[in-house]
């Protein structure tokens, strides 16, 4: 089973949304976490758009990539552009990925709407390739 970790600065918003989305759409046939370089906490509008389309993500909780070893994922996506600020060991995984998404932090609810789709979109054509046994970089 592959082992899937969404990284974000704060794991507050599009790292949360991605892990959602994995959830959802893996149907329990990959392992999903999420982290940030930094823990912060759950965007409640993050929560609130997630519930829009069916995801229930307000049991999620912040996390520092630092509780985790790389070692244990093969699958590590940058979803802010912060994969120049991973160490080493993460960029390494079998696929990184750096999806530079918005953060709508601060923005009106239709900027979050718009992320957790695009958020969606990626995950999904993730998910294709991970199905496919593609490697992307």
């Amino acid at each position: 089973m592959k082992k899937v970790m969404f990284v974000c600065k704060k794991n507050s918003r599009r790292s949360q949304m991605a892990e959602g989305w994995l959830r959802k759409f893996a149907g329990g046939k990959i392992q999903v976490t999420s982290a940030g370089l930094e823990a912060s906490q759950v965007d409640p509008l993050a929560i609130q758009v997630m519930e829009e389309v069916g995801i229930d993500i307000s049991h999620h909780t912040s996390k520092p990539l630092s509780d985790f070893p790389a070692a244990d994922y093969d699958v590590v996506i940058s979803l802010c552009g912060c994969g120049v600020n991973l160490p080493e060991e993460w960029v390494l995984r079998e696929i990184f990925a750096d999806w530079q998404l918005e953060d709508p932090e601060g923005e009106e609810i239709a900027k979050y709407r718009h992320v957790r789709d695009q958020v969606k979109h990626k995950v999904m054509e993730l998910l294709e390739q991970l199905q496919l046994g593609l490697v992307m970089n």
